[in-house]
């Protein structure tokens, strides 16, 4: 059975037609899916990309292919490019398909209108309603559009047949299942001679290896002089990086820090510029983009302490990173990362002293950073890459299922699910 999955990941496409991502979502991303699976087609947007260099990644291979969407960047591309994107999703699947839809999305809404009545799974990734709320995001539609984001986003898991998330309890409790819901532990006893059950279970979007993780936690001896570390892209104002430069400049002079960004995007020059502003371009590196893995790991095991000051989140890959390698954290609470962090280690996003403050009170006990790196490495063990394929695998079974018994029953499942 093939699977068709949606993503708003943008893509390039080279000049012989081959498909390659610079940020994640590669071909060991997709190959994920092949584990339940005969193969994947990746429905996503691309463009034509003339400065593809060894940065970027392939995205096709064996069980893997891609369907291209009209490339469109923002709301109002979007819109002027609706009808097409309808028509080429609409394009992109068989009866015989199974469907999995990373939310939320312009691209899975399209799709979705289209097959109503038929099982889909969800994977979902992140709250829209936070990811366009104040600050993160600015263009004059923004509350509209947040407001008819979370809308659909309800109605889709509402009426899904299985919905993985990547959080534990945040996610589930703004965008529920409504029906039965079981954990991957009964799977093995879900009754699949019947119509569909409604299966949801949680799972981490992370591409692990086994030395990702730290041997032993860090204990810290002076910290007179640290090193922040910030990991996050610049395309937009997600995940707060004016926040931690301006809360920098509040630090007292006792407290000498140096901060590095990893991430690159629009705002970069903008947040260059108020590094400047603020008075601490001498302490802040842009290190601009930077591979995955061992490049990544290096500035986390060279810092001291790792900020995420986001105003959206769904469960922050890079944030979990860290904790793998035993580094203390600080985080706002919103979307997944109070469950990852303990109180303690948390600030309200937007708040510039409360978060200048946190920072203080952290940097200026080594016990604490010391009990916070033993804390977030034992608490990185949930993320292990056999507990989440373990997961993954029994979701995919799941949906794999509930597609054949659909295509066996036809028009009687279809009514049944509908």
């Amino acid at each position: 059975m093939r699977l068709i999955i949606t993503s708003e990941h943008r893509f390039s496409i080279a000049a012989d037609g081959s498909v390659w991502s610079r940020i994640g979502n590669d071909y060991s991303f997709w190959q994920r899916y092949l584990s339940e699976f005969d193969s994947v087609r990746v429905v996503a947007r691309a463009q034509r990309d003339p400065l593809i260099d060894d940065k970027y990644k392939k995205v096709t291979g064996p069980g893997v292919e891609f369907w291209p969407v009209p490339y469109y960047l923002g709301p109002l591309q979007f819109a002027l490019r609706k009808r097409q994107v309808a028509r080429s999703v609409c394009g992109a699947m068989n009866k015989q398909d199974a469907v999995i839809c990373r939310v939320a999305s312009p691209i899975a809404t399209e799709l979705l209108r289209q097959i109503k009545g038929r099982p889909y799974g969800l994977e979902v990734v992140g709250d829209p309603y936070e990811a366009l709320g104040p600050g993160a995001v600015r263009h004059p539609l923004r509350p509209v559009l947040r407001r008819l984001m979370r809308r659909n986003l309800r109605e889709q898991c509402a009426q899904a047949a299985g919905v993985a998330y990547v959080t534990q309890r945040t996610l589930q409790h703004k965008y529920p299942c409504p029906a039965l819901s079981v954990g991957v532990s009964d799977v093995a006893h879900l009754d699949f001679t019947g119509l569909p059950k409604v299966f949801t279970t949680s799972y981490s979007s992370l591409t692990w290896k086994e030395d990702d993780f730290a041997k032993k936690s860090r204990q810290f001896q002076d910290c007179r002089s640290s090193r922040i570390l910030f990991v996050g892209s610049l395309a937009q104002m997600y995940k707060g990086p004016d926040v931690l430069l301006r809360a920098v400049a509040r630090l007292r002079s006792s407290t000498v820090v140096e901060v590095i960004m990893v991430g690159d995007g629009k705002h970069r020059p903008e947040l260059e510029s108020l590094a400047a502003t603020c008075g601490v371009a001498g302490q802040v590196k842009f290190l601009g983009e930077l591979p995955s893995g061992r490049a990544v790991r290096e500035q986390m095991d060279q810092s001291t302490l790792f900020v995420m000051p986001s105003r959206t989140e769904g469960l922050p890959r890079a944030m979990i990173e860290a904790m793998a390698r035993a580094l203390p954290c600080i985080g706002t609470r919103v979307g997944g990362i109070p469950e990852l962090l303990d109180d303690d280690d948390l600030v309200v996003p937007n708040h510039v002293e409360g978060l200048a403050a946190k920072v203080e009170e952290v940097l200026s006990s080594p016990e604490r950073l010391t009990e916070m790196s033993a804390r977030n490495l034992e608490r990185a063990e949930e993320y292990r890459p056999e507990v989440l394929e373990r997961r993954r695998r029994e979701f995919y079974k799941f949906l794999r299922r509930v597609t054949e018994q659909w295509v066996e029953r036809g028009p009687v499942a279809a009514a049944a699910i509908a």
